[in-house]
């Protein structure tokens, strides 16, 4: 059977607009009756992985997504001394493999996830193709995408609509954040004043607005099929165990960028509840359908995640082989005992 490994996740942020909506306002949602405040799983997902922590940690095994990919096949191929002409014909038939050609454009459709490996297939036909001076044959197409083990393709999963025989399967499912208590989306009313403006003409404001923020404690919920991830990487535990890892900590500690420079919105979870084991994964975020309500939101909140764990012990059987707890407000744990129980 398949194992998993779930991340359960407390943190807390001071007033901030960490995701937007459609009008600048911070995301929300309806639960248990009450609005909340909402963060994506695309935004989240998307910080971890764009990360300078995360990039270091898995240098040379994380992929690029763009529309772009055929842009930079044509800039390659005529830094390679290859005819205009013939670069942009041979570009659009590169970055075909990857996805629909848009019409009269180097670019694709859709955003494709490319690894670096079939970055580096591409690279080395495009020498080739420059050498011969020819157009490349279907079968050295079809062999760019021979190879796809980024970690976060392989974590993330990818969908490439036209050669569904490339796809891959996500090892990583990540649920939108949620405040574990009602809120209150306020707005900030602010002005902007020119320096150079002595008051003696005009005493007005150069400028106007309004920005929407609240304050929260998340509760978010990570669920990796290891089993899964591991055959996405070709049988790679290692690399495996050092995705695993370097997700983990980007998910304790890197924050989404929304409004950042007006909020400094930066926290790391105060609260990680990591499980694994073969056993059906499920979420606890049923322990938050009442909102919390208390003058230590945080102590309440840890208190009601673990009470949800063990009741659902209690009623069908123990869900996790083993549990590992970190608890940043009472200092209780390491981060580093958490890493290595995740990939042991």
């Amino acid at each position: 059977m398949s194992q998993f490994i779930q991340l359960h996740l407390l943190t807390s942020y001071a007033p901030s607009n960490l995701n937007r909506d459609d009008l600048g306002r911070p995301k929300t949602a309806k639960m248990g009756g009450f609005e909340r405040l909402r963060v994506s799983s695309q935004s989240l997902k998307r910080n971890w992985r764009i990360s300078e922590l995360f990039k270091e940690a898995m240098a040379g095994h994380i992929g690029i997504r763009t529309k772009r990919f055929g842009v930079e096949v044509y800039e390659a191929l005529l830094a390679a001394d290859v005819k205009e002409k013939s670069a942009k014909e041979w570009a659009v038939m590169i970055a075909g493999v990857f996805g629909k050609g848009k019409k009269d454009s180097l670019e694709i459709e859709q955003l494709a996830h490319i690894s670096p490996a079939e970055k580096a297939d591409t690279l080395a036909l495009i020498k080739l193709l420059a050498a011969e001076n020819r157009v490349p044959t279907e079968a050295e197409l079809k062999l760019l995408k021979a190879d796809s083990t980024a970690v976060d393709i392989a974590l993330f999963g990818r969908m490439l609509a036209s050669s569904p025989a490339y796809n891959v399967e996500a090892a990583c499912q990540v649920a939108h954040a949620i405040s574990v208590h009602s809120v209150v989306v306020e707005d900030d009313y602010f002005t902007a004043v020119d320096d150079l403006n002595d008051g003696k003409i005009d005493s007005g404001s150069s400028h106007i607005g309004e920005s929407g923020f609240a304050a929260a404690l998340f509760y978010s919920y990570i669920c990796i099929n290891k089993s899964q991830l591991i055959a996405n990487l070709d049988g790679n535990e290692a690399l495996a165990n050092q995705a695993i890892q370097a997700l983990t900590e980007a998910a304790v500690k890197i924050s989404p960028k929304g409004k950042q420079n007006s909020f400094a919105s930066r926290a790391y979870a105060s609260f990680v509840l990591a499980e694994k084991g073969s056993q059906q994964p499920r979420s606890l975020s049923v322990a938050f359908l009442k909102p919390v309500d208390a003058e230590d939101q945080a102590t309440t909140a840890i208190e009601a995640l673990q009470l949800q764990a063990e009741n659902f012990d209690k009623v069908y059987g123990a869900c996790a082989d083993e549990r590992y707890t970190i608890n940043a407000n009472k200092g209780e744990g390491s981060f580093d005992e958490l890493a290595k129980f995740i990939t042991q």
